[in-house]
């Protein structure tokens, strides 16, 4: 029996998210050099601004993209029923092969103000994952819902592994004699560019479009009131937002940790993310599927979310580099199993005429939680150290894996 690309929905999403990720994996090793190591060739600051002041901006580069994303990926996602998902993904993706167009500019002239403004256009077009989710919602049974968005969450970690990897070497001018920062943004223009065309021509429309539907442009601020007026869902929701901070918290600082407690460059801190992204391909790819037929989701994430937490602390203990190494595989456990049971628990408990609300309440939800962390983590970094946001990411984790083990209740409609 011979396919079409677009037979096969599931597969092309998964090749959608995974350039995407690897687009962004390029991001990890060269950002903190431009903001954050004034030791590096690429550090753009003037001398009259001090270490801290650097790490409080770096706090603002990271936290503006999802300031961005979690106003416009509401709407987009209500675009996305009015006039498709297909349609609404390629334009979204299309918007970040000019942000990192510009991105690249910005490094290359020297521009801090064009960096802003290059990451707050990607975060306003760039809600085209919680769309790529709502095609896996629209054409996945409730039984197979947490195996796909696991293998959604396997394409992030394949950019993980491919991505800071490629950061680290396209910025290598000892490799090549005109590879400097700017280029791995340059080559992410190309990967988000190809993911256009891939969508374009390889996906089919999954849903059925709603060309009455009328766009509200306050979603997001609603989506906040509404995540936590559902009562059965607030539990979930707090859950979400508590380990998106955290985890925020946390990556947002970590390659800077690495560089001042280990010496990392650029080439080590994508080596290092290459070898967590592998792992996290393991969790998500291939333990979800077999954890998902065994266990529910609420099991597993009584143990997952404090387990997260715990691996985050554990991180800071190793006085070595390899010590990381030991600890890798336990976080990427941990983190890979609780994002797509998280994810999974909330579809599985509403009916298929509201995925694409919830989907979109969650997605706010995270984006909210993904930008105030960042910007606060600039300033505990600058007053304490970088490892500090380490510290507060494993407190805030454990706290929301503490509330879902005492408050979540499964609905009654979905029991």
């Amino acid at each position: 029996m011979r396919y079409r690309c677009r037979d096969l929905p599931i597969p092309v999403i998964f090749f959608t998210i995974l350039l995407n990720a690897l687009g962004f994996g390029i991001l990890i090793p060269i950002i903190p050099l431009l903001l954050a190591d004034p030791k590096s060739q690429y550090y753009m600051l003037p001398q009259s601004f001090s270490l801290p002041q650097g790490y409080i901006i770096f706090g603002f580069l990271v936290a503006i993209y999802p300031l961005m994303q979690f106003v416009a990926t509401p709407i987009l996602g209500q675009l996305s029923d009015k006039f498709g998902r297909k349609k609404i993904l390629g334009i979204s993706l299309a918007g970040t092969v000019i942000s990192y167009a510009l991105f690249a500019v910005g490094i290359l002239t020297k521009n801090i103000p064009l960096l802003f403004i290059s990451r707050a256009f990607d975060g306003i077009t760039g809600g085209n994952i919680s769309v790529a989710q709502a095609v896996v919602a629209d054409v996945t049974t409730a039984k197979n819902r947490a195996k796909n968005f696991g293998l959604v969450g396997a394409a992030f970690g394949v950019g993980f592994i491919f991505g800071p990897f490629l950061g680290g070497i396209l910025s290598e001018s000892k490799l090549v004699s005109w590879f400097n920062a700017a280029t791995p943004f340059w080559f992410a223009a190309l990967l988000a560019l190809v993911n256009v065309i891939l969508i374009f021509s390889c996906l089919a429309e999954t849903f059925k479009l709603k060309k009455d539907k009328i766009i509200v442009w306050s979603q997001s601020f609603k989506n906040i009131l509404r995540a936590f007026k559902v009562r059965e869902l607030r539990v979930l929701f707090t859950t979400v937002f508590l380990f998106q901070s955290g985890f925020t918290f946390f990556t947002t600082f970590f390659s800077v940790y690495l560089i001042t407690k280990f010496g990392f460059n650029q080439g080590n801190t994508g080596n290092f993310f290459a070898y967590m992204g592998i792992w996290l391909v393991f969790t998500q790819g291939f333990l979800t599927r077999i954890i998902s037929n065994k266990f529910s989701e609420k099991a597993v994430l009584k143990i997952t979310l404090i387990s997260t937490g715990v691996m985050m602390l554990a991180f800071l203990l190793p006085n070595a580099w390899w010590g990381l190494l030991i600890v890798t595989p336990f976080f990427a456990f941990a983190n890979g199993l609780s994002q797509a049971n998280i994810t999974g628990l909330i579809s599985n408990s509403v009916g298929p005429e509201i995925q694409g609300e919830i989907l979109g309440i969650n997605a706010s939800v995270a984006a909210m939680a993904q930008a105030i962390p960042a910007m606060l983590s600039g300033f505990i970094a600058a007053s304490l150290t970088p490892a500090s946001p380490s510290i507060v990411a494993a407190g805030v984790i454990i706290i929301g894996g503490i509330i879902f083990i005492i408050s979540y209740r499964k609905p009654a409609s979905t029991k």
